[in-house]
């Protein structure tokens, strides 16, 4: 099923990331999480593919299998590593495989470099010139991007970033998920300003689990940084693995409950290829009267 259906179906739509295994390409432990996040009555799961591709074959397995199970896979397609020819070979595949639904990235910058360059000549350098290209190339997916309640570290404004992503969308997309933010005020400013400027696809927002102190460091790093309050609750706790856990659970279903009650259109979980905090989240907001 096409995810822009998904969206006009459902009053809220419940999703989440999966990545491949790194370390010893365990699907079966992947999927036995998989199974477990069932209970979220996820409408998609959306899955990643390491730079320059370097998961690619496992991540069209995992996109494969999600199909045969019942679950609609969103699979990731970044500018990294690809030239023309390349997308087009790989958009035949996942077309082929009944793939329907692809999320169109730009991609980190290639290992050891601080800029994005494409790697190849007549690579892509943003993801608004991939959404062109399937749409010309006529592929009959549905196409989404990502967007920045936070401005990405390399745009020069927030205004800027906005214009971005609507040429993303003017290119042919048909909804946006988030990147990670903690400040509810960030997604609402983002959903304002893009219907100020025309745009109405559903912006689904993403959402972090924080489980251990360690993220906080890493969060920073992309430049989204935790509201004090929050970074100084957790700093008190850091010691307390199980009680930086509860907190994240209890941080994160108040966040998602303050999103959907004013408008957003369900929520799409980071849950880092595990299932506990994204299932006692779910079970908080089911409590609230606002699950499926």
């Amino acid at each position: 099923m096409k995810i822009s259906e998904i969206f006009q179906d459902r009053a809220r739509v419940f999703s989440a990331e999966v990545f491949p295994p790194k370390r010893d390409g365990n699907l079966e432990a992947l999927f036995q999480t998989i199974e477990d996040l069932k209970a979220l009555g996820l409408s998609y799961i959306s899955v990643t593919y390491g730079a320059g591709g370097s998961t690619r074959e496992m991540t069209l397995d995992i996109a494969t299998r999600l199909i045969a199970t019942g679950i609609t896979p969103l699979v990731h397609l970044t500018c990294t590593g690809h030239s023309q020819d390349e997308l087009r070979s790989l958009l035949s595949r996942l077309k082929d495989a009944g793939i329907e639904n692809v999320l169109a990235l730009r991609g980190d910058p290639p290992k050891g470099e601080s800029k994005f360059v494409p790697s190849a000549p007549d690579g892509f350098r943003h993801a608004s010139e991939l959404v062109n290209f399937i749409r010309k190339e006529g592929f009959p997916f549905c196409v989404g991007v990502a967007g920045y309640p936070v401005k990405h570290p390399e745009a020069a404004s927030p205004v800027s970033d906005m214009d971005h992503l609507k040429a993303k969308i003017d290119a042919g997309a048909q909804f946006v998920v988030t990147q990670l933010f903690f400040d509810n005020s960030d997604y609402f400013r983002l959903v304002e300003g893009l219907h100020r400027r025309g745009v109405n696809v559903p912006v689904q927002p993403g959402i972090w689990l924080l489980t251990d102190f360690k993220q906080v460091d890493k969060i920073a790093s992309l430049g989204v940084g935790l509201p004090g309050d929050l970074r100084a609750k957790l700093e008190k706790m850091k010691e307390d693995p199980e009680a930086i856990r509860e907190s994240g659970v209890e941080f994160a279903a108040h966040q998602c409950a303050d999103l959907m009650r004013n408008g957003a259109p369900g929520v799409h979980f980071y849950v880092m290829n595990k299932s506990a905090s994204a299932l006692r989240v779910h079970a908080n907001l089911h409590a609230m009267g606002l699950g499926h």
